[in-house]
C-alpha cells in the first residue's frame, strides 16, 4: 500500500484519488479552500441557485466508468443524470433561429434544412463525418491513453481529413476551424454554429486547428446531458464516492512545497510547516503554482505544448433571479451569435479596450425546481468568453460588458430586464473564491495539429514520483477531460510506466 498525497480537490483530482483508494492505496487529498469541486462550485442566495462553472455535461461515460470501476453503484444512482433536449437553440445575427436535437443527425439536418435553408443539413451532417474521422484518429491518444513521449507525432499531422472538389480535380485541406466554415460550410450561420462550439472552449476557431471538429462532434454523437440540481451534484456524488472508498480530505491545507529526496517527490509541506512523506504526488493545480511548488524544471527544454505562462481566456457570467417561471417547452440552452463575430474574435485575443464587442452570450435555463424558490421564479445564467485581462478591475468596463449580456440574452428571452429581480456579476480574476489559481479561466480540451501549441503537459513530469492532474494536464479542460486524467494518473500510478490507458 503506497502513501498517496494529492494537491487540491477538483475533479480530475479526486477521480484520481477515489481510483488509487479502492487500488488499496492511502491518499489524502489536501485541498486549501473549505470545499471541493475546484471550478464546479454553486452560488446560492434567496432560494435560488446557479451553477458558476460547467452547466452541461459531455461524454458522461467517463463518469459512468468510475463509477462502476470504485464501486457497486451506478453514477445514475448517485445523481439524476438527463439528457437535454434540444441540446441547443442557436439565434443568429439574422433573426434566423434553429434548435438542434440531441444526439440525432437526421434529427439535425432536417431542423437546419427547415430553419436556415434547403442543402444547409446536407452540409453539416457531411462535416459530421469528417468530424467523426478526427475524433476515431485521435480519441484514444488524446483522451484514453497517457501523453505520448514522441508527441509531436500528433502535433505535425492534421487529422481532420481533407476534401475533395471534383471540379478542381483535388483536394483542399482546411488547416483551421474557421477554414471548414469557409471551405466546407459555406454559410454564416453554419460556420458560426461551428465556431461557438471552440469559442466556448476559450479558443479563437481562426487559430484552432481543424481538429477542433470533435468539439462539436462529441456533443452530437453522445449528447448533451444535466444533473437534477445543479452540476454541483456532480461533484458531491464524486466527493461522497471518495469519502467511501476511504479517501482522507484536509480542508484549509495550502501545500507550499513539494518535497524531493535523491531526485524524486517524496510528500508535501503545508502553509504551517507540517510536512507529510508520500510515495507520490498528484497535483491538481495550474502550471504557474506547480513550477512554484517544485526546484526542478518538470518539463524538458523547447517543448512547444500549452506555454503556462501564456494569458488564459476567462468566462464572464451574470447569474439573474428573475420573477416568473420558465415557460414549458423552453431551451435549456440558447445561444445568440454576435452581429460582428470577427470584432468579438479580435478582442477575445487581445489584452481587451474600453469599448467591448458584443459577444456571443450563452443562456442556460435549466428545467429544474431544485434551482428557483418556487415556480413563480427562474434562475438564468449568461455566460461569455473573455481575455482575461480586459480591464475587469473598471466598473465602467463591467457595466458596458454585463448590458452586452443582457441584451443578447433579451433575444433569447423576452421581457428579460423587467423580470430581473436582482443579478450577480462575476468577471474573470474578481470573484476568488480559492477555488482556482485563475479565477474564471477557461481550459480547452487537448487538440491535434497546431505545431503541439494546443496539447497539454504530460501526466507524468521529469520529476519521478511527481503527476500532473485536472484541466490544466493532458487531455486537457472540460469535466469528461479532467475525469480522464484522474482515470490515467490513476492507472501510471497503479501500473507503472507502462500503462497506456483503458482498453
Amino acid at each position: 500500500m503506497a502513501r498517496i498525497a494529492v494537491i487540491g480537490a477538483g475533479m480530475g483530482a479526486m477521480a484520481a484519488a477515489a481510483r488509487l483508494a479502492v487500488a488499496g492505496h492511502r491518499v489524502v487529498v489536501y485541498e486549501r479552500t473549505q470545499t471541493y469541486g475546484g471550478a464546479v462550485r454553486r452560488f446560492e442566495r434567496d432560494g435560488f441557485r446557479f451553477d458558476t462553472g460547467p452547466g452541461l455535461l459531455t461524454l458522461p461515460a467517463v463518469y459512468r466508468d468510475l463509477f462502476v470501476k470504485t464501486g457497486r453503484e451506478p453514477l445514475e444512482d448517485c445523481v439524476g443524470l438527463v439528457q437535454v433536449d434540444p441540446s441547443s437553440r442557436h439565434v443568429f445575427a439574422d433573426g434566423t433561429e434553429v434548435s438542434l436535437p440531441n444526439a440525432s443527425r437526421s434529427g439535425v439536418v432536417a431542423a437546419l434544412d427547415e430553419a436556415l435553408g434547403a442543402g444547409t443539413g446536407e452540409r453539416w451532417g457531411a462535416f459530421l463525418v469528417r468530424a467523426r474521422e478526427a475524433w476515431d484518429r485521435t480519441r484514444r491518444p488524446l483522451l484514453e491513453e497517457p501523453l505520448w513521449p514522441n508527441w509531436q507525432v500528433l502535433a505535425d499531422k492534421e487529422p481532420y481529413p481533407a476534401v475533395p472538389h471534383r471540379r478542381l480535380l483535388r483536394t483542399r485541406h482546411a488547416r483551421t476551424l474557421s477554414e471548414i466554415g469557409s471551405l466546407e460550410l459555406r454559410d454564416e450561420r453554419l460556420s458560426a454554429l461551428l465556431e461557438s462550439s471552440a469559442l466556448a472552449c476559450g479558443l479563437d476557431p481562426r487559430t484552432a486547428p481543424a481538429s477542433a471538429a470533435v468539439l462539436p462532434y462529441m456533443e452530437h454523437a453522445f449528447g448533451t446531458w444535466y444533473v437534477r440540481g445543479g452540476m454541483r451534484e456532480l461533484a458531491r456524488a464524486v466527493y461522497e464516492r471518495c469519502v467511501r472508498r476511504r479517501v482522507e480530505f484536509v480542508f484549509g491545507a495550502e501545500v507550499v512545497r513539494i518535497l524531493e529526496k535523491d531526485g524524486r517527490a517524496v510528500g508535501v509541506e503545508l502553509g504551517d510547516g507540517t510536512a507529510t512523506e508520500a510515495d507520490h504526488v498528484v497535483a491538481g493545480v495550474a502550471p504557474a503554482r506547480l513550477k512554484a511548488l517544485t526546484e526542478c524544471p518538470l518539463d524538458a527544454d523547447g517543448d512547444v505544448r500549452a506555454d503556462p505562462s501564456a494569458p488564459r481566456p476567462g468566462r464572464f457570467t451574470v447569474l439573474l433571479a428573475l420573477r416568473g417561471g420558465r415557460e414549458p417547452g423552453a431551451a435549456h440552452r440558447t445561444v445568440v451569435h454576435p452581429p460582428d463575430p470577427q470584432a468579438e474574435l479580435d478582442f477575445l485575443g487581445s489584452a481587451g479596450g474600453d469599448e467591448p464587442p458584443r459577444p456571443t452570450v450563452t443562456v442556460l435555463r435549466p428545467d429544474d425546481p431544485a434551482l428557483a424558490p418556487d415556480d413563480a421564479h427562474e434562475s438564468v445564467v449568461l455566460s461569455a468568453v473573455v481575455p482575461a485581462g480586459a480591464g475587469w478591475d473598471r466598473e465602467g468596463t463591467v457595466r458596458r460588458y454585463t448590458d452586452h449580456l443582457l441584451e443578447a440574452a433579451g433575444r433569447a428571452l423576452p421581457g428579460l430586464r423587467e423580470r430581473v429581480l436582482w443579478q450577480e456579476v462575476r468577471a474573470p480574476g474578481r470573484t476568488d473564491d480559492g477555488a482556482s489559481d485563475f479565477p474564471g479561466a477557461v481550459t480547452a480540451p487537448s487538440l491535434a495539429a497546431g505545431q503541439g501549441r494546443f496539447l497539454h503537459p504530460a501526466n507524468t513530469t521529469r520529476l519521478p514520483g511527481l503527476y500532473r492532474v485536472g484541466g490544466w494536464s493532458h487531455p486537457g479542460g472540460g469535466l469528461p477531460h479532467a475525469g480522464m486524467s484522474g482515470a490515467l494518473v490513476a492507472g501510471l500510478i497503479v501500473e507503472g510506466p507502462e500503462f497506456r490507458g483503458s482498453q
